[in-house]
């Protein structure tokens, strides 16, 4: 009998010790590809979002997922289009055992086991500042960030759009020794290219026109505290080395100044962003990867820690005015929610647990974004129980929802020419695109 005790995971009381596994996928038509398979699950695909993409044709956007279980290596087909087997056997789930061999629309895929087990520190407790979380990820992304909050090393953090990556930065601002200095936000795809250079090392009176007085940067602003990069990914290139070269030397030169001017904040960074991509596409310098990725953290999305939606759904609803609690939610809420896809993350069921409270009746049109119409003749009575960022976010979620599918409709799917008529960026349109749910028809 075949033993795969080597593909399970332990839980110790000092961690989870997970098998050191490779995944293997060979094309007919390029060389192989190779990943590590860890406590984040890999989703394999065309799609450049995949954790693994195979350039194949034979192979869907989004194939299959590999993740690691107590009882082993489970794969589970994502709805492709040509299938995905297990030893010619057609799956939707099933375990993969070193021995097996799986097949993504004829390109195959193996799993070996190569080398002893390695101990992953997992946190003891479900929450790090405001962030929640006691699933294996979670606690694994918790356990890396106290440790690396109690130094001022500069941290990356890696995911998608609603995953909650500024509620870990103010987390890990809050747990460090700089608790009682500034927590400074900078979203870099906020800020118009030509003005972020003002914003991030300041300037000098009369340095450019309109500047009447002198004013400090935010690199200055948040010095004895923290300084959240958002979005790093969408600097542009041109400021990519004089941002490198300030961290480097912890000093910065303000616009129009002649000397420079030091400064102490520690800086966290994140994007959702594949910084290896837009490093070989030459979008983005790799010195300045290497300099912000001192600790990197991988935020996992939350189709991939649902255990952990009915801790969230608690915390929201405890949040509505007047507190409420799951009794409160319509009858099978929990299931509908534990069975949708969660492309927004976090921000959308947030905002989805709002509309439950408000349309109980509607609990699955709610849940599966089919938003119950918020207008003029309907008023803000309804939008009463929320808090004043819960109703401000539903209706505009309503409205760029709608606006950005009408724009969509009407230029046949081109996301460069709806956004050229919306008057917004190419990235602003995909970024709404991805939290909506929203696909190009054309």
């Amino acid at each position: 009998m075949r033993d795969d005790t080597r593909t399970i995971t332990t839980l110790r009381s000092d961690g989870l010790e997970v098998p050191d596994l490779r995944v293997v996928i060979t094309p007919q038509k390029s060389p192989p590809i190779e990943a590590t398979l860890g406590v984040a699950p890999l989703v394999i695909g065309t799609s450049a979002e995949c954790d693994v993409v195979v350039p194949d044709s034979r192979v869907s956007r989004r194939h299959c997922q590999l993740r690691l279980t107590p009882r082993g290596i489970v794969l589970t087909d994502l709805g492709s289009k040509n299938g995905t087997f297990v030893n010619d056997v057609l799956i939707n789930e099933a375990f993969l055992t070193p021995s097996a061999i799986a097949s993504l629309g004829g390109v195959s895929l193996t799993v070996r086991v190569a080398g002893a087990p390695v101990l992953v520190p997992l946190s003891t407790s479900a929450s790090f500042g405001e962030a929640l979380g006691g699933s294996v990820p979670m606690r694994a992304l918790f356990a890396r960030l106290e440790r690396a909050a109690a130094t001022s090393e500069t941290i990356l953090l890696l995911g998608e759009s609603g995953t909650g990556k500024e509620v870990l930065a103010h987390a890990i601002h809050d747990t460090s020794p700089r608790t009682s200095g500034p927590f400074v936000v900078f979203d870099c795809s906020a800020v118009a290219p030509n003005l972020i250079e003002a914003e991030l090392f300041g300037y000098t009176k009369g340095a450019f026109t309109g500047a009447q007085a002198a004013r400090a940067g935010l690199l200055e602003q948040a010095s004895g505290g923290t300084l959240f990069l958002d979005e790093i990914g969408e600097l542009p290139l041109e400021l990519q080395p004089k941002l490198l070269r300030a961290l480097e030397a912890r000093q910065i030169r303000r616009l129009g100044a002649a000397a420079y001017t030091s400064f102490d904040a520690r800086i966290v960074a994140a994007t959702h962003r594949d910084l290896q991509g837009r490093i070989a596409s030459g979008a983005f310098r790799e010195d300045l990867y290497y300099r912000l990725a001192v600790v990197e953290a991988i935020v996992p999305p939350l189709r991939e820690r649902k255990e952990d939606i009915p801790l969230l759904v608690e915390r929201f609803l405890a949040a509505q005015v007047p507190p409420r609690s799951l009794d409160d939610l319509p009858p099978n809420a929990l299931e509908l929610l534990r069975g949708h896809h969660w492309p927004g993350n976090v921000r959308e069921l947030r905002n989805t647990v709002a509309r439950l409270v408000l349309f109980p009746h509607l609990a699955e049109q709610a849940i599966v974004r089919v938003a119950p119409r918020v207008d003029d003749n309907m008023g803000v009575g309804p939008l009463a129980a929320l808090t004043l960022r819960e109703a401000r976010d539903m209706v505009v979620e309503q409205f760029e929802r709608n606006f950005i599918t009408m724009k969509l409709r009407d230029h046949g799917g081109n996301v460069a020419r709806a956004a050229a008529s919306m008057g917004v960026s190419r990235q602003l349109v995909h970024r709404l695109m991805e939290r909506y749910g929203i696909r190009s028809k054309g």
